[in-house]
């Protein structure tokens, strides 16, 4: 499956975002979600039923509207030889713009996560519950919890925990017999448990080694195994590094993996806000020093910056929202170029009062991305959730850069 960009799931959430505010007079929009394993023409076959149970409805502008849906949906359809490989959702029908009026609204969206039921749902709202929860983040962790007796390997990918290996160790336990015998004894079950160890980072190399997107590994267990597993270095000296912290969990199986998880929460969420709070603090470093630094902000200041190569990182809020929009009014004739959050809004012509159309729309975000993209430059995408990202948005309008050299 393949992993959205940054900037993917940037648009994917605002786009999210205006769906989610968007209402119709009555039952007339139309929630669509198809699996990647539904076949298109079923799909087609099952809208053109509801477009025939649809002509039962009694109004006869809500009969209208939901059928226009209907239409435009199978339209979209037809170009269509299979679902893509996460599936599709179509937001589709009539909103609802006041004085008893409708517009047309369309949407379609390729999931960040497969879809996994289909659905069909008619209502005055969009139903987008499923999708908000793929946009939570899903950084890859992997998990080892280990005893004498036991060890079981898994990845924590998102919220989901999926075992990889069960592994039982097969070490004789210590006896009570004394002398030689016993120290014999004692050299057995270290080799044992040796080999056991190496058969279990034998596994957990050949599950991470090559897993690029990887963030860290967490360890657990009941007893001093695990600290030792750790310290010995057992693990290839790339994932050793990626130790990210060890917990004491009371088991090592399935269930170890999930109290393992449990017990990092607050690390793994304080790694994730560490990270940006980093990064914040280096733009204010910047911004401080006496000569101005390598800080830029502003969006002028910022897409002069970018235009010539100089910033090596582009700092962005996840909670910046800013389009520019070209407007026509069809019935005088009356251009505008308008800044809004959203291009859901009606806007009326100031010189008839009829409805203006929209020419062209383009967002900011997605603008400077592809500027950076073009001069090799990084983008960070900044959640509000930390102090220092409400920072970024309040203080800076969600833009801020540092900079490779200065600029004049």
């Amino acid at each position: 499956m393949t992993e959205l960009t940054d900037l993917q799931k940037y648009e994917f959430r605002r786009s999210l975002e205006e769906v989610s505010e968007l209402s119709g007079r009555g039952t007339e929009l139309i929630s669509l979600y198809i699996p990647p394993t539904r076949q298109i023409s079923d799909v087609a076959s099952y809208l053109r039923n509801e477009y025939s149970q649809s002509s039962n409805i009694k109004s006869a502008s809500t009969r209208k509207n939901v059928q226009a849906a209907i239409s435009s949906i199978l339209s979209r359809l037809k170009g269509l030889k299979h679902s893509p490989e996460n599936g599709l959702v179509f937001f589709v029908g009539h909103r609802s713009i006041g004085a008893d009026q409708t517009s047309m609204v369309q949407f379609v969206l390729e999931p960040p996560d497969p879809v996994q039921t289909f659905v069909y749902r008619c209502d005055s709202t969009f139903y987008v519950d499923p999708l908000h929860d793929m946009l939570e983040k899903k950084d890859r962790y992997g998990l080892i919890v280990i005893d004498r007796s036991e060890a079981t390997v898994g990845l924590l990918n998102g919220k989901r925990v999926a075992p990889i290996k069960n592994l039982q160790s097969l070490v004789p336990s210590k006896h009570g017999r004394g002398g030689q015998s016993a120290r014999r004894f004692e050299r057995v079950i270290e080799v044992a448990a040796h080999e056991y160890y190496k058969k279990v980072a034998d596994i957990v190399n050949d599950s991470f080694l090559q897993d690029k997107e990887l963030k860290g590994i967490l360890v657990g267990g009941p007893g001093p195994t695990k600290d030792y597993f750790v310290k010995s270095e057992y693990l290839h000296h790339e994932l050793q590094q990626k130790i990210i912290d060890v917990f004491d969990t009371g088991y090592t199986d399935e269930y170890g993996l999930k109290e393992l998880v449990e017990k990092a929460k607050d690390t793994l969420r304080g790694l994730d806000l560490m990270r940006e709070k980093d990064i914040i603090q280096r733009l204010f470093e910047e911004i401080r020093n006496p000569d101005g630094g390598l800080a830029v902000y502003g969006e002028e200041e910022i897409k002069h910056a970018l235009m010539i190569g100089a910033v090596d990182t582009l700092l962005v809020s996840e909670d910046l929202r800013k389009r520019k929009v070209a407007l026509l009014c069809s019935s005088c004739g009356h251009a505008l170029e308008i800044f809004v959050a959203s291009t859901s809004d009606e806007v009326k012509c100031e010189k008839c009062g009829e409805s203006m159309d929209v020419q062209s729309s383009v967002d900011l975000v997605e603008e400077l991305h592809k500027m950076a993209e073009a001069n090799s430059t990084k983008v960070e995408f900044i959640s509000g959730e930390s102090e220092e990202g409400g920072l970024l948005i309040k203080a800076f309008g969600g833009l801020a850069g540092i900079l490779r050299f200065r600029v004049n």
